[in-house]
């Protein structure tokens, strides 16, 4: 059974893990903690995906001390070659005693091969401390594992009655400095950003993270139906130059490295798409039977990409549409003391409700103040 120490060491580990809430993607955020006597004798995290694994960093501090140690790890030791070797291969050639897990990897490559290394090579194990806090941490990559979507927050600016702009669009600024300066860090996390092009009409948006340091960018993703793209919209002028540095391996991108920038269209327009692709967009025509972009495909796509938590910054329109679709994971709410009357423009359309069965159920997460508005998330129940 884990004790009290136990769990000490293992929220330090998930401390560690962390560190990589920006940069590991497509790979989970991972911590490791070595202790022996009481005393930590190495820690590491995962930095990045292609780079050790945070068992590897902490073996190497911890050297010739890591026998007979105890290993906390926030996610059960990889079994497989990828593009570092196994991870539970490494805990074993070191002689650790013991290692707590806080929760099976999802991942089908290991999904318990990992533990089942460790015990036969007479290691004790012991897994689901803190699996709560664990899966949290890791949710995007736990969904695309385990259902092959993305995590999926809707980040959501609105008035105390709930309204996102007015009747006649404007909505710049609702939210205060504060807030708009948190979004930055949900976008930074994020392996993508998706809107709607009415929103890139409307707002000339970029989509992009700025104010804050960012290791990568996030991908820019838009759905367009109609490809009704302006070739002259900001979003396009500035993607990242292929000389920068930037792997598929360092975030979210297209696969094949076509760019950072996606579109999801409903209709082959050769010419137009012709023209995106030009300027280094990728295009991916993905149509429902209604001749609209289909949803649902579109979330497979993304998690195929490598994608594990994508933050939507759309209007209503689209809102609706992924929470109708039960598509929703959290809303990431920004609410200004403020009221904008019931001619304003609503947060998401769901068409008339007939029965209260029909309702979209929210469970509570966190609530806090930031700056001189409030910031809510809450879970979507029914999806």
């Amino acid at each position: 059974m884990p004790t009290v120490q136990d769990s000490r060491w293992m929220a330090q580990a998930l401390r560690l893990a962390e560190q990589g809430l920006y940069s590991t993607s497509p790979n989970p955020r991972v911590g490791c903690v070595l202790v022996a006597d009481e005393k930590i004798v190495g820690s590491g995290w995962h930095r990045r995906a292609g780079e050790p694994h945070a068992e590897v960093h902490a073996l190497r501090e911890a050297g010739v001390k890591a026998r007979g140690a105890t290993a906390y790890v926030t996610l059960e030791p990889c079994s497989h070659h990828g593009k570092t070797p196994p991870c539970a291969a490494a805990l074993i050639e070191a002689g650790v005693a013991r290692v707590v897990v806080t929760v099976q990897d999802p991942n089908p490559k290991v999904a318990g091969e990992g533990i089942a290394k460790l015990r036969a090579a007479g290691i004790a194990v012991e897994c689901g401390l803190m699996e709560t806090e664990a899966r949290e941490l890791n949710a995007g990559f736990f969904a695309r594992m385990t259902r092959g979507t993305p995590w999926l927050r809707s980040k959501i600016a609105m008035s105390l009655d709930g309204r996102t702009a007015l009747a006649n669009g404007v909505s710049k600024w609702i939210t205060g400095e504060a807030a708009r300066l948190d979004v930055q860090h949900w976008r930074a996390r994020s392996c993508a950003v998706l809107t709607g092009i009415d929103t890139v009409l409307a707002d000339d948006a970029r989509l992009n993270v700025r104010e804050i340091e960012t290791q990568r960018q996030p991908l820019r993703v838009v759905l367009d139906s109609k490809l009704r793209m302006p070739l002259t919209a900001r979003i396009l002028h500035q993607l990242p130059s292929p000389a920068s540095g930037e792997s598929a391996a360092r975030g979210a991108q297209p696969a094949g490295g076509e760019g950072k920038m996606l579109i999801y269209a409903a209709v082959h327009d050769t010419e137009k798409i012709a023209a995106l692709e030009k300027a280094g967009v990728a295009v991916c025509v993905l149509p429902d039977r209604n001749g609209q972009v289909d949803l649902p495909a579109v979330l497979r796509d993304l998690a195929q990409r490598g994608c594990n938590e994508v933050l939507l910054e759309a209007g209503s329109t689209l809102n609706g549409a992924m929470l109708r679709a039960g598509l929703v994971d959290e809303l990431l709410m920004y609410v200004a003391p403020q009221l904008l009357g019931d001619k304003a423009r609503g947060m998401a359309q769901l068409g008339e409700l007939t029965g209260l069965d029909q309702r979209v159920n929210l469970k509570w997460q966190d609530v806090r103040q930031v700056g001189n508005d409030l910031r809510i998330i809450v879970k979507v129940e029914n999806v």
